[in-house]
């Protein structure tokens, strides 16, 4: 069996036409026992860490009830309020914020979005006091336990903030995305009664975008959460598929993988589009911590182009032979907006050829060039290409990523749900910072 050069399903398109030699026909005959084997297990869900697959069904993840307590309670905010701020780390808050950057030039009225307890920097913290003045806000705080320091600082300061100025009645301003059962956020949100949401126990954060740690604040925010639930089942029922060649996600996760044993460290996402700069960034930790295990894995790292090709591009087209490249792009939905006639003495900076033609039709092609150019430096990539940026596309993009990184998990033969290393950073911090042992 062999990977098709391009793949195309109307929805999402992938264009392995520049993996060259690296992508044999051959090493796919050969892994492909594995990867039967490897969507065997998935959908049997008896692969190590299978106790983390409730995101395998989109339809199934968050029920009718749930969904329209969601949009009442985020209807409900925005009546009194124009800002929410969002306080989480890691899978609480980077699936929000993609989504949240990715659709926010095409929301209608959108509620604003403020997204805290990333970092402890006084600075930042302190810039978000200052801008909240004078704002009518509200907070969601989204922690499993409630313990996580960097939230839990954030959400501190925060919530003193709004008490004091709604002279301690901020009750109805705060909602709390947390454990359906045990923790110190629950029990403080049941002791205060905030309204309270639920993060799933079979769903690890990276993989909760769809759940209401990311559909509430987007909900706030005026996306779509029918639409970008509904683009996640139907990329669902194609990743079900089992032939390579109708399934985008195996043919995504096998190309990968094939690159990443032929002796490449590296898989660089990269777009044209720098709305989708945050959605790298949910990638990122989607694949980093899903395969960065056992010392072995692809290091996912990210770029925007052009900005980047003027810092990062020359050490992608002539440094170390390491890396592979993803180009992620919009095919069809954006803006018209043509280069002008300048007129007496435009011809100076040389791009009159360019008067009259429009600018997606440029970026696209100078996407092309790259590719192309990279892939001549010896660098292999391949393209994927969403119809149009909306939620229901959106939300076919995020299920691709998720199950194809199941996929590369398990061929490279470790828990893709798990992520002891992420705790070691924590227990030196507690020793330095003299945290009392519990």
């Amino acid at each position: 069996m062999a990977l098709a050069s391009s793949f195309d399903d109307g929805s999402l398109r992938l264009d392995g036409s520049l993996l060259a030699s690296h992508v044999a026909n051959s090493a796919v005959d050969k892994l492909m026992p594995d990867v039967e084997r490897v969507v065997k297990t998935i959908q049997e869900c008896s692969g190590e860490g299978s106790d983390f697959l409730g995101w395998l069904d989109p339809s199934e993840m968050i029920q009718g009830e749930e969904l329209d307590r969601i949009k009442k309670t985020s209807l409900r905010l925005r009546e009194k309020t124009d800002l929410l701020v969002v306080i989480g780390i890691g899978g609480s808050y980077l699936g929000a914020r993609a989504c949240y950057d990715a659709l926010r030039p095409n929301i209608q009225k959108p509620g604003e979005l403020v997204f805290a307890g990333t970092n402890m920097s006084a600075r930042y913290h302190r810039d978000i006091l200052h801008s909240l003045l004078g704002r009518a806000w509200a907070i969601n705080v989204i922690s499993k336990s409630g313990t996580t320091t960097e939230p839990g600082i954030s959400f501190r300061l925060l919530r003193k903030a709004l008490e004091d100025k709604l002279e301690s009645d901020a009750s109805g301003n705060i909602v709390a995305t947390t454990d359906a059962n045990k923790g110190a956020l629950r029990t403080l949100a049941d002791e205060k009664r905030w309204e309270t949401f639920v993060v799933p126990d079979d769903v690890g954060g990276r993989y909760s975008v769809l759940t209401p740690v990311g559909l509430f604040p987007l909900a706030y925010a005026g996306v779509d959460i029918d639409a970008l639930i509904g683009g996640a089942g139907e990329c669902a029922i194609a990743c079900r598929e089992k032939n390579i060649e109708r399934n985008p996600a195996l043919f995504y996760a096998i190309a990968r993988h094939l690159l990443y044993k032929s002796g490449l460290a590296m898989e660089i996402l990269c777009s044209f589009e720098p709305r989708l700069e945050q959605l790298i960034e949910w990638w990122k930790q989607l694949y980093g911590e899903s395969e960065g295990k056992d010392h072995s894995g692809l290091f996912p790292s990210g770029l925007i182009f052009s900005r980047d090709l003027h810092s990062l591009g020359q050490w992608v087209q002539d440094g170390p032979r390491v890396h592979f490249e993803t180009f992620l792009g919009i095919e069809n939905g954006e803006p018209s907006l043509t280069v002008p006639e300048i007129g007496e003495g435009g011809s100076l900076d040389g791009l009159d050829y360019l008067a009259g033609r429009e600018l997606s039709e440029i970026n696209a092609v100078a996407q092309e060039a790259t590719r192309l150019a990279h892939a001549d430096g010896g660098c292999p990539n391949m393209g994927l290409y969403l119809q149009k940026m909306d939620a229901y596309h959106l939300g076919v993009l995020i299920y691709f990523f998720e199950y194809a990184c199941a996929v590369s998990g398990y061929l490279n033969g470790i828990n893709p749900f798990n992520q002891p290393g992420v705790e070691v950073y924590k227990r030196r911090m507690f020793e330095l910072l003299g945290k009392p042992k519990s």
